[in-house]
């Protein structure tokens, strides 16, 4: 007869064996324990900038025992090193392996410096990602282990393609180029500053030549791409209310992956009307900054899917905070993502260790070669999707000749703090 007993001995034999994992024993056993935890300190903090979609800032952060950790924000990230070199007489001396701590710290402290988002939470999201890198080395473990396991061994990956000339060559070279590539799962970009049907540089509605352009121009794509690839929409926030909700009706028979942002994040409860009027998944948020920024979008129900941008939101444990906030409302997470594989494979991580993952983005499209060959383990991409290292840490490592093509002239190159 099978009772209580004997249903929870059957059960416990296999998830026993999942969670016996020789590196995690070891690292509990040999590494966590008070006595025998490494006792590291944080020495230094610097910087790196670079601009290839944007300017992006790298951070490394320094220890007493020649480890080191490195991070990455972007976007905003112009102010990074500003900011990180301010963070670092709070950060000497600190043990590393307080991240939650240092990271509330420093946002507590920077709470009249702008502290609820901008440049203040994107330096202070590639900080942290370095301080996730530096415990993953010093307990030998990946970051997905240290944030509970991971839901899924590969992440999957979408193409940014990135294109200005959507129906001439550009077009006709990129979507063969993502099929042949493995991506299931691309991206275009539908609004234009530099459409002749625009009324004018400032208004945010759109015209009926613009709409009917819009139109075009994603028909063109859907239909060279096979039905297996899906098709993601942007629009960047340019547009007003009434705009938004004409285009996301007039998409619908394209069966979107979702329409982008159709206007600004500001203002939820536009967006949650636009939300309202279509059968078009509206996605949101990768200029929100924190847990804080994604409430009023999920209780006003505004979106079907958020897109959090980990460089600039707040780091790694704050991305994932976001993403399980989301679950709660059964919303998917799709982070936004423009940033090298350092930054790209500390997503990953993200991503891996979440229920209600869906899709990652790659925005290099332009770069491949630098993209190749940024990290010294190579491509991370394989058939549109990035495989969980079990390294250390995040689990690459920047090579600095081949980043250093791409630094932002005039800019020093993790030169040491004063």
């Amino acid at each position: 007869m099978i009772t209580r007993r004997t249903l929870l001995q059957t059960a416990a034999a296999p998830i026993g064996a999942a969670f016996a994992l020789p590196s995690l024993s070891k690292a509990i056993q040999a590494a966590t324990t008070t006595y025998q935890r490494p006792k590291l300190k944080i020495t230094d903090v610097r910087t790196a900038m670079v601009m290839v979609h944007g300017p992006q800032a790298h951070v490394r952060i320094y220890t007493d025992q020649g480890l080191i950790g490195q991070g990455e924000s972007t976007d905003a990230a112009i102010g990074t090193p500003a900011l990180v070199a301010s963070f670092k007489q709070f950060l000497a001396g600190k043990d590393p392996l307080n991240i939650d701590a240092i990271w509330e710290a420093l946002r507590r402290s920077g709470i009249f410096a702008g502290a609820q988002g901008g440049q203040y939470t994107t330096a202070l999201s590639g900080l942290e990602i370095a301080l996730w890198d530096l415990v993953g080395k010093a307990l030998g473990l990946p970051i997905y282990q240290l944030m509970g396991g991971k839901f899924r061994d590969r992440v999957r990956m979408y193409c940014d393609s990135d294109m200005h000339d959507v129906m001439g060559a550009e077009g006709d070279r990129k979507v063969p180029w993502i099929q042949e590539a493995g991506f299931t799962a691309a991206k275009m970009d539908i609004d234009d500053a530099r459409d002749p049907a625009r009324f004018d540089r400032v208004n945010r509605t759109a015209s009926n030549g613009e709409i009917d352009r819009m139109v075009k121009e994603v028909r063109h794509i859907r239909e060279k791409l096979p039905p297996s690839i899906d098709l993601a929409v942007d629009m960047h926030g340019f547009y007003d209310a009434p705009t938004g909700k004409r285009v996301a009706q007039e998409l619908e028979s394209f069966h979107l992956l979702w329409l982008e942002e159709p206007v600004p994040a500001e203002n939820m409860d536009a967006m949650a009307e636009i939300r309202r009027s279509t059968r078009t998944p509206i996605c949101c948020g990768e200029n929100l900054f924190m847990r804080w920024g994604y409430t009023a979008l999920l209780e006003k129900r505004a979106v079907d899917i958020i897109m959090p941008d980990i460089q600039k939101t707040g780091g790694l444990s704050e991305a994932r905070k976001i993403a399980n906030l989301a679950d709660a409302y059964y919303i998917p997470f799709a982070p936004h993502c423009v940033v090298s594989p350092v930054g790209t494979m500390a997503s990953a991580h993200v991503c891996a260790s979440v229920p209600n993952f869906l899709v990652c983005e790659w925005h290099w499209i332009n770069h491949p070669d630098l993209w190749k060959n940024w990290v010294k383990e190579g491509e991370i991409i394989e058939k549109g999707h990035i495989a969980i290292p079990d390294r250390p840490g995040i689990g690459v490592e920047m090579d600095d000749e081949v980043a250093k093509k791409a630094q932002m002239p005039g800019t020093p190159w993790f030169a040491a703090s004063a």
